[in-house]
């Protein structure tokens, strides 16, 4: 007991010999407050864990998600153009992840029309405070070219802009299914050639894929002779080659007109703009009945076909009035003996169509 502090209780005897010595009673309170306090922060220090880990597996699906779907996050502050990215990113521009970034060099990788067309809706979107979303292509650091989406908002502070951030999304694949579906649509799958509903759409003034309208200056409908006799002799097979050559020999007017296309079984036709000259429509007709009498060599067999042409020309006509007159133009041609060149010049009714089949 020689460590104990000599406390005694106040105005109390002294102890005499052999006699126990009554000790202060020590409140047990601060103890009880403590303990309690340290389970607290355990239990504190167990959620914090348990966020932390379910921050940590949420930023994993994030980024896997992100991997995935290549979508990544980017921002720039305003001040200096300073960028971040993410690693998707960095991996769309074929960049190495957490490399130095530079804005000027990046817009190198966009075509100079898509380059003038970011700049200006940024720029718009910065002063109204808004944002913006633009499909753009890309040639990356490897020469790659991608298609994607950049998704852009604007952050201000007191109502000034300090930054601007947003997603950029890897859309190739999404891009190419939609250029085969508008080419499913829009071109002969046999030939290669537009479709009737691409000639459709051209001669009756509509935009076509992007094209800005335009007045058909004038339709030549082409209808091949004998093609009939060629699959009944030789069968289909033979016969959709045959129209798969006569699609590569009309394709050489692509360059002279603004379509060319197939618009039925055996029958073409090819679109001029108004400023082609009457006299080389006509030249052309005749060169392409020229060309549909050279022989054919298909499947070691040599074909023979050929071509009769009717032409119309516009004089304020479009759509199925142009292609109404071009086609009895057409049945004209084939009345005088196919192989021939007919052009709508008024006289010729387009009811005369019917006399002449």
């Amino acid at each position: 007991m020689s460590n104990l502090p000599n406390m005694q209780m106040k105005d109390s005897p002294p102890a005499e010999p052999g006699q126990m010595i009554a000790l202060p009673v020590v409140s047990k309170r601060p103890i009880a407050k403590i303990t309690a306090l340290e389970a607290r922060i355990a239990e504190q220090e167990a959620v914090i864990g348990q966020l932390k880990a379910e921050v940590a597996h949420s930023r994993k699906i994030f980024d896997r998600a992100s991997a995935a779907a290549r979508i990544g996050v980017w921002e720039c502050e305003l001040n200096d153009c300073s960028l971040r990215w993410s690693d998707v990113v960095y991996d769309i521009f074929d960049l190495p992840r957490g490399s130095a970034l530079d804005r000027g060099r990046t817009l190198e990788c966009y075509p100079q029309a898509t380059r003038d067309e970011l700049e200006t809706i940024r720029s718009k979107a910065i002063e109204d405070r808004t944002g913006f979303c633009l499909d753009a292509e890309i040639v990356t650091a490897r020469g790659t070219r991608r298609w994607i989406r950049i998704t852009a908002s604007v952050e201000c502070v007191d109502g000034e802009p300090v930054r601007i951030f947003g997603m950029k999304q890897d859309i190739t694949a999404e891009k190419a299914a939609t250029l085969r579906l508008r080419y499913m649509a829009e071109f002969d799958s046999l030939t290669g050639l537009a479709n009737r509903s691409r000639f459709q759409a051209l001669i009756t003034g509509e935009p076509a894929d992007g094209v800005e309208a335009f007045p058909a200056g004038a339709v030549m409908l082409i209808d091949l002779d004998r093609f009939k006799e060629v699959n009944d002799a030789f069968g289909h097979l033979v016969g959709d080659d045959c129209l798969k050559e006569v699609g590569r020999r009309l394709s050489l007017l692509g360059s002279r007109s603004e379509c060319v296309a197939r618009i039925g079984g055996d029958e073409f036709a090819v679109v001029f703009g108004p400023q082609t000259p009457r006299a080389t429509i006509r030249r052309l007709g005749a060169a392409v009945v020229r060309l549909m009498r050279r022989p054919m060599p298909i499947g070691g067999r040599r074909v023979d076909i050929g071509a009769s042409v009717g032409i119309a020309f516009s004089n304020g006509t479009i759509g199925d009035t142009l292609y109404c007159q071009a086609d009895a133009a057409l049945y004209a041609a084939k009345a005088s003996g196919r192989g021939t060149v007919s052009v709508f010049d008024g006289r010729l009714s387009i009811e005369s169509r019917a006399r002449l089949t």
